[in-house]
């Protein structure tokens, strides 16, 4: 007898775990209040970019409608400001990509569409899960809409912030030039806020994202609540005063003349992330176990853009737990948790360390630093273990495993 798999919230993880199941020719039902048609007109949903590892998994779906060589960028440049600025690179062994969500997603959904998926275009509510999921042999949730995250419990240890720790503007633009290779800019402007710039795909071609994640209480700040609607020319002098300040590398690319939002006044999002996570299952009244996915598990701030691509690699190991096994109760979850937890939880424990770090700039964190700056090999490394949160997490976890970490790369500093 087929399998039948509920999936509400047509995000990256419903999307990829939907595409999945159907290579399976398992029963998929998405539940989503949006239709494919609608994103064009939407504001920004996000600035994601898809690591390789992300883009990889695309390839085995058959979605990969962007191919990186040609729309992708391959490292990061860094700027760490100072009384002595660092400028350094780190490749990426393999590219990565970024897209519009309002391109990539209503793709997923005629892609899986396509593939004999199903669709209901209704909102679910937190009280809709129990009789959803006596329709289906598991029934998955991918989205907080609606008060669902509130069927999740939150895991305390885990969630270390009751509030936003980045006051957020986030937007699509043209006019700034792209650097000699393309590639994602982190820019540091230490107590003033991160900038990360990703060369991203939308409606009009090749556009600029810039991710201003600026520290609270600082002048950066004001970013993130100055509208760009109430005066556009305002807030893009405003934008260009500060990234001169703060974030020259990525200001000294900028053509005045012609930055501005890539496509409209729909391309820019401010306000911030509660970083949070939540337990990966629940059980309903009815003693069904539904299994929690993507950011209605693991709500992390955009800083190091690890978000989407951790949601589809759960969806991936979901797909292939639904596939070896039949009965989808607690003891599934526990098989499901101890594969994708590793690399879910390190993701959002780096991220929530970044963003402590670059708050308090401990000693061994500013020694990193100053090592990553004169070791290409190190940078290197850093830079395509974006791939990998459970490495990165692997030399951040405490200041012993940075100072090692450290140790090997110093002597071929002096050398």
């Amino acid at each position: 007898m087929k399998k039948r798999i509920g999936i509400v919230g047509a995000g990256t993880a419903g999307l990829h775990l939907g595409l999945f199941l159907r290579q399976h020719d398992v029963d998929v039902t998405v539940y989503t209040d949006r239709k494919p048609d609608e994103y064009s007109g939407l504001r920004l949903l996000n600035t994601v970019a898809h690591n390789a590892v992300t883009v990889q998994r695309e390839v085995a779906l058959d979605v990969n409608e962007w191919p990186s060589e040609e729309f992708g960028y391959f490292g990061h440049y860094y700027y760490v400001g100072g009384p002595q600025p660092m400028r350094f690179y780190g490749d990426l062994k393999a590219p990565s990509r970024a897209v519009d969500y309002r391109l990539y997603q209503p793709m997923l959904m005629r892609a899986l569409e396509a593939r004999g998926g199903k669709f209901c275009y209704d909102a679910v509510s937190a009280e809709d899960l129990e009789g959803l999921s006596e329709q289906y042999d598991l029934l998955v949730v991918c989205t907080g809409k609606y008060a669902l995250g509130k069927v999740f419990e939150k895991q305390s240890e885990n969630s270390p912030f009751e509030k936003p720790q980045r006051a957020l503007c986030v937007g699509l633009f043209k006019g700034i030039k792209e650097a000699p290779i393309r590639a994602v800019t982190m820019s540091f402007s230490p107590g003033h806020g991160e900038l990360i710039e990703i060369p991203t795909l939308s409606f009009n071609g090749m556009s600029t994202a810039l991710v201003l994640e600026n520290h609270i209480g600082s002048d950066l700040e004001f970013l993130a609540h100055t509208k760009y609607d109430d005066d556009p020319r305002a807030f893009l002098d405003l934008m260009l005063e500060k990234l001169r300040k703060h974030h020259p590398s990525v200001a000294e690319r900028i053509d005045p003349a012609e930055f501005d939002l890539a496509n409209s006044s729909l391309d820019i999002l401010q306000g911030g992330v509660v970083p949070l996570f939540r337990d990966g299952h629940a059980t309903l009244n009815n003693g069904k176990t539904i299994i929690g996915l993507g950011d209605i598990q693991a709500t992390v701030d955009p800083v190091l853009g690890q978000g989407a691509n951790m949601a589809s690699y759960a969806a991936w190991i979901l797909g292939e737990e639904i596939l070896a096994h039949s009965v989808y109760d607690l003891r599934f979850s526990e098989h499901l948790e101890r594969r994708r937890q590793d690399r879910v939880l390190c993701a959002t424990r780096w991220t929530n360390f970044t963003l402590s770090a670059f708050t308090a700039l401990p000693p061994e964190f500013l020694t990193f630093l100053q090592i990553l700056s004169q070791s290409r090999e190190m940078a290197d490394e850093f830079t395509d273990n974006f791939n990998y949160p459970e490495r990165q997490w692997d030399r951040f976890s405490s200041p012993e495993r940075i100072g090692q970490w450290c140790s090997q790369y110093a002597p071929t500093i002096a050398a």
